[in-house]
């Protein structure tokens, strides 16, 4: 018998009660950061830390729940930080549960699942609350905190080497696109054949059957350097991107999201959305995309924003980015190079990929197992 088990004996053989999250814990709303100065302090919005102030707005354990964008993307935070609007912070009644289980157990309840909105996802406090998490006595909870904690750290351990082998990759990607005088530098409003904005496409327009589309934050969530099939569909649209195709998407959160760009390489003939500019061009489109995904054109790209609530960029400042232009058997022979390499650091079917997706499978498997007790009758 584990640990686990005999504590479990031990400590509540009759099974668990479970509470409503608002009986363990209060949630609170974040706030604006920007009157404060500079300094050590992490301010947390919905995507992940934004900047560093000087003042905390809670110092003790803490899950911090998106109330807008990434619903799922939660964070454990153990020191002090600061929240703005578009993210919860919670504090923890400790003497009954502990924040850690807390965060494990909020991972298992899929919060994206309890959208409410019908454009930008988003989480209310009344929905929040009415969670029912299991509570078996603090020794109960700490071992299941401890044996997820391993396994976190697992998996960390193969995400750091993973993590070290992208740099390698992007090392010799941009090596590889280094040419010298020898090759030209041309701008993208010279490649391009043509180059245009997609038309809006709302939310409720998007339905299971019909013309599929792309809006722009799938690029940001689903896509990488291609794509072969558009994962949307909609009734209506009249902007079009086909086979060979470059999408760039011209609205994000963060200057390093402005412009990201991918090549569709499936077959079917898509509508893109208002956020995203088509560029159809006469080049290998593998080529333009790992050029444009090299450091030398993320710079390029992070110019011409102009900032507001979100970044935008525009087509004139995309015509304006310069690639390498070598001819077209030299493109092709880097693209075989460079799948090569991305490969072993993207492909999750082989190599780290597959087996951090493994081992990420198999946390989950074990982590709702250890999360799931049977109910104690009154």
């Amino acid at each position: 018998m584990s640990k686990l088990e005999e504590l479990i004996a031990d400590l509540c053989p009759d099974g668990v009660l479970y509470q409503q999250l608002h009986q363990v814990l209060k949630i609170r709303n974040g706030k604006d950061y920007k009157h404060f100065a500079e300094g050590n302090v992490p301010v947390f919005g919905s995507g992940g830390i934004m900047t560093y102030i000087d003042t905390f707005a809670y110092d003790k354990p803490s899950v911090l729940i998106p109330r807008k964008g990434s619903l799922n993307k939660l964070y454990y935070v153990d020191a002090p930080f600061w929240t703005v609007d578009t993210i919860f912070y919670t504090e923890i009644n400790d003497q009954i549960i502990e924040p850690k289980y807390v965060y494990y157990y909020l991972q298992t309840q899929h919060l994206e699942k309890l959208n409410t909105a019908g454009g930008v996802p988003s989480l209310t406090q009344t929905v929040l609350n009415r969670i029912s998490i299991p509570t078996p006595p603090l020794p109960v909870q700490r071992e299941i905190v401890r044996i997820l904690d391993h396994f976190t750290e697992l998996s960390a351990e193969l995400s750091a080497e993973l993590s070290a082998r992208k740099k390698q990759y992007e090392y010799y990607r941009d090596e590889l696109l280094t040419f010298g005088n020898e090759v030209p530098m041309v701008p993208l409003g010279e490649i391009a054949t043509e180059m245009y904005r997609g038309a809006g496409i709302k939310r409720d327009e998007v339905t299971e059957s019909g013309t599929p589309c792309v809006r722009y934050g799938e690029i940001y969530t689903t896509y990488n350097i291609w794509f072969d099939r558009c994962v949307s569909y909609t009734k209506s649209g009249i902007k079009t991107f086909s086979h060979g195709d470059i999408l760039f998407a011209i609205t994000g959160e963060k200057v390093e999201e402005i412009a990201k760009s991918c090549a569709y390489l499936g077959h079917d003939t898509c509508y893109a959305g208002g956020d995203i500019v088509v560029m159809k061009h006469k080049q290998n489109a593998k080529y333009i995309a790992y050029a444009l995904s090299t450091t030398a054109a993320q710079t390029q790209k992070s110019k011409g924003k102009v900032k507001s609530k979100v970044v935008h960029s525009s087509v004139p400042a995309l015509n304006a980015i310069t690639i390498p232009l070598p001819k077209l058997d030299v493109q092709e022979r880097i693209v075989s190079i460079l799948d090569n390499f991305d490969t072993l650091t993207t492909d999750i079917s082989t190599g780290l990929p597959a087996e951090i997706e493994a081992r990420r499978k198999q946390y989950e498997y074990y982590r709702d197992k250890l999360l799931t007790f049977r109910e104690a009758t009154a």
